[in-house]
């Protein structure tokens, strides 16, 4: 039996190696790092075109005017973290086009990998356009999404001294969040600051009451005999002295917030903000009127919309921006935040019909916006609980924050007023 012979194939020439065409050839790839980063250009814009800098802003700056030198005038950047930031912003001050790669779309070939191949294969994926830049809002939008991000840290922060409070109640056996539904409320918090004052008669405590609880006074009086130890009375001290500064912390957070909009400019075109309608103020709301920046920078009153507060479109708006052009469609739009199905199909035949996994705060607002609306009445209080009684609830939560931004996009883009249809009330008659 003969053997197969092994036939080799005929190298080809570079101009027929590749049916790929170089659609940037000023594209430098950067592979960043937390102590260097390594820069690839074309190789021959310089006797070494892979070069590593080091990450401090000296360094930074010395990066770009090698690029600058190198004819270079768009970036791709490669990363994770935080590390990219600084980086970014010197050289979109410089003039250039950078683009922040997903790391899931720019994975080497298999083999051993390095730093020196990663900024080359980035470097090559860019210059012939294979490579799509994260979304990243203006300048202006980012300013505020810090702060908002700072806000929401802080809250966080500061919940958890209210556990660290009820820990130390609990301790001295004093049930007050069995009497009371919210420790850090009016009668709360004066009932805690009293005991850290010196006061010890329960039933002094309980005449702090307020007229909206339900539990009575006999009841709260009851819940507030305990054991007070000084070591337990020390760490409710300091619980509540901290509670007080981030809570300070946050309401000068506000006020950037609230400077960072006034700088914003108007879109309303001298329209007045539609009346709202009364309600009960929210916990962690912000004091100043936000509800009328956002509407003057929007020209768009999305409060109309059931689930979406003032808050939640603060945090959507800093998340996606002021530019409705930056997605071409409420699909792309839906498709960005992971809320549309990630339909794999093989075969002509769908084998996986879940939504991506993807990390957005945006979608984390349209998802919290769709349970509240769960027992509204309202045509997405409808829609939901048609969703659930099919899928369940977990996916009734994605389709209506799903709904929930195309309604978003399409208020965004156009400008318009919405109405709610309410619910459909189906009829059947019986003979």
């Amino acid at each position: 039996m003969k053997r197969a012979r092994l036939i080799q194939p005929e190298k080809k020439s570079a101009a027929t190696s590749s049916s790929l065409s170089m659609i940037q050839p000023d594209a430098a790839g950067i592979d960043i790092g937390s102590r260097e980063h390594w820069v690839a250009v074309p190789e021959d814009r310089d006797e070494r075109p892979v070069r590593s800098f080091g990450c401090f802003t000296a360094d930074l700056y010395a990066m770009a005017d090698w690029l600058r030198g190198c004819g270079i005038k768009t970036v791709a950047i490669e990363s994770t973290g935080v590390y990219w930031i600084a980086l970014y912003q010197i050289l979109e001050d410089r003039g250039f086009e950078v683009k922040l790669v997903n790391a899931r779309q720019v994975r080497n070939v298999p083999g051993r990998k390095t730093d020196v191949q990663d900024c080359q294969w980035l470097q090559r994926l860019h210059s012939y356009g294979l490579l799509s830049g994260s979304f990243r809002p203006e300048a202006q939008v980012c300013v505020l999404r810090s702060y908002l991000r700072q806000r929401d840290n802080l809250i966080r922060y500061a919940s958890a001294h209210i556990q660290h409070m009820q820990k130390a109640l609990t301790e001295m056996n004093l049930h007050l969040h069995k009497v009371l539904s919210d420790i850090k409320g009016v009668t709360g918090m004066r009932i805690v600051r009293a005991i850290l004052e010196g006061q010890r008669n329960p039933v002094a405590l309980a005449a702090m009451r307020d007229g909206r609880v339900k539990s009575s006074a006999a009841e709260i009086a009851k819940a507030l005999e305990g054991d007070y130890r000084p070591e337990h009375l020390f760490v409710l001290r300091q619980a509540v002295e901290l509670y007080d500064i981030y809570h300070e912390k946050i309401a000068s957070c506000d006020r950037e917030i609230e400077a960072v909009l006034s700088a914003f400019e108007a879109r309303s075109q001298g329209s007045p903000c539609p009346p709202a309608k009364p309600r009960k103020r929210r916990k962690n709301e912000p004091y100043f009127d936000l509800r009328s920046h956002l509407f003057r920078v929007t020209g768009v009153d999305f409060t109309q919309i059931k689930g979406l507060d003032t808050s939640t479109v603060q945090t959507i708006l800093s998340e996606v921006g002021l530019d409705p052009s930056r997605f071409p469609s409420e699909k792309h739009f839906c498709s960005w935040m992971g809320l549309c199905p990630d339909n794999r199909i093989t075969g002509g035949k769908i084998k996986k019909r879940s939504t991506r996994k993807v990390t957005n705060r945006a979608a984390d607002a349209f998802r919290l916006a769709a349970q509240s609306v769960a027992n509204s009445l309202s045509a997405l209080g409808g829609y939901y609980r048609r969703m659930k009684a099919r899928l369940g609830s977990p996916k009734a939560i994605t389709a209506t924050a799903h709904k929930l931004a195309r309604l978003f996009y399409r208020l965004w883009k156009t400008g318009d007023a919405y109405r709610d249809p309410g619910l459909v009330l189906t009829c059947v008659s019986h003979r």
